[in-house]
């Protein structure tokens, strides 16, 4: 039997976040010209959702031995193991290689794909598809 295992965006960047919302919301209600208010206010909304959805879907990725469990906006998402593939899947980006963790499911004709990035774990998602693959029964 396995302990149950999570990860999670990080505190410190959720609260970042919630900080720099806070500072563009006060900014842009001290600011005088309509424009630097609507661009800041845009700033602050953007700030807020990003907050906002980094505290809503902790824990991000669980896992037991049923098996993994995603959050989202939607709510969460249990995968039985025999349903879900895990990859790790590596993307050249700006000359930059940047892993992300691909948890494919599928149970009859309903399929969903989740793509995990280092953003949502909260770690390097090689840890967490070592980790997974060495859970997996």
């Amino acid at each position: 039997m396995n302990p149950p295992r999570s990860w999670s965006p990080q505190p410190g960047m959720i609260g970042l976040a919630w900080g720099l919302a806070a500072v563009s919301l006060l900014v842009t209600i001290l600011s005088s010209t309509p424009m630097t208010r609507l661009f800041l206010g845009v700033a602050t909304l953007l700030l807020l959702a990003a907050a906002g959805y980094g505290t809503y879907v902790r824990p991000r990725l669980s896992v037991d031995d049923a098996g993994l469990t995603v959050r989202t906006l939607g709510g969460a998402h249990p995968l039985p193991w025999h349903e879900v593939k895990v990859r790790l899947v590596t993307n050249r980006r700006l000359g930059r290689e940047t892993p992300t963790l691909e948890l494919d499911w599928q149970r009859g004709e309903d399929e969903q794909l989740f793509v995990l990035t280092q953003l949502d774990l909260g770690t390097d998602p090689r840890d967490v598809a070592d980790v997974l693959h060495a859970l997996r029964p």
